[in-house]
């Protein structure tokens, strides 16, 4: 093993070589990027399998609700790049068989396909229709789905506390607080946003709260995440059962409660086929 030489004996050179190696391996160099937080966060939320039943609440401007009962499954393929999921709608009735299969890809346009029972008929959405609203909530379709990485840039504003308006559970965690921003002006007309910012857990590597802008630079929407459950402990998945996404412009509010979620790796690969969308 080479020994170091006394400081004292070093020459200029090799006390340059020894600081670069020193900086290099010191804590500060070793702290993530934004784009190293986001793909933790990306990896993080994707579970082999799952199943869940979700109560859908829209809430309007004057505090009126309606309330929907949904079922949920997602399945990942292509060694994790392909996240598919299913929706089905099971009450009220004027909702009841609609169902929507989506195939989220790490690195291309997503595809979306939904079923409407009144119609008899299955319908793409093309991804530039992401920014739609999601069955008439404050959600919107790409909202939904995991966004392409390359598609953003990332970079640290903060860390600090989540604080008390980051979900149930989240308050005392540590967080980054992350801005991204589209790379170009078509993501942002897919995405529908100027800029978003995310607090993630440190803890938990998930996002624990979201702001959203508009076109304009104005904020628009506010996504609250929590009860964020440990659902694959193996490969440390988490998955938020709670989320809530308020629309600070006009005073509308949706909320999905998964009162029903589980770990389910083995979930039935016929679920995500466009002939069981259609299935009664």
């Amino acid at each position: 093993m080479m020994r170091l030489k006394r400081p004292s004996f070093a020459p200029a050179g090799a006390a340059a070589v020894a600081l670069s190696l020193f900086l290099s391996l010191s804590p500060a160099s070793a702290a993530p990027s934004g784009r190293d937080i986001m793909e933790k966060v990306t990896t993080t939320r994707k579970l082999d399998g799952s199943e869940a039943v979700v109560k859908m609440t829209i809430v309007g401007d004057k505090g009126q609700t309606r309330e929907r009962e949904i079922t949920m499954a997602t399945k990942l393929y292509d060694g994790g790049k392909t996240e598919k999921r299913i929706y089905r709608f099971l009450s009220p009735a004027d909702v009841q068989g609609t169902s929507i299969l989506v195939f989220d890809y790490e690195t291309k346009a997503d595809d979306v396909w939904i079923y409407l029972p009144a119609m008899r008929k299955t319908r793409r959405i093309v991804s530039s229709q992401n920014s739609q609203s999601f069955m008439g909530s404050e959600f919107t379709y790409g909202d939904l789905n995991i966004p392409a990485l390359d598609d953003f840039t990332y970079a640290i504003a903060k860390e600090e506390t989540c604080g008390a308006g980051s979900g149930n559970g989240n308050a005392g965690d540590a967080c980054y607080v992350i801005d991204v921003l589209p790379k170009n002006k078509e993501t942002a007309e897919s995405d529908g946003y100027s800029k978003k910012t995310f607090w993630v857990s440190k803890e938990k590597m998930a996002v624990v709260r979201g702001l959203f802008y508009d076109k304009d630079g104005k904020l628009l929407k506010e996504l609250v995440a929590g009860d964020i459950k440990l659902l694959d402990a193996k490969n440390k998945r988490y998955r938020a059962t709670h989320l809530e996404m308020t629309n600070k412009q006009n005073g509308r509010k949706a909320i999905f409660d998964s009162k029903k979620v589980t770990f389910a790796p083995n979930t039935k690969d016929e679920y995500f086929t466009t002939a069981y969308l259609e299935r009664p």
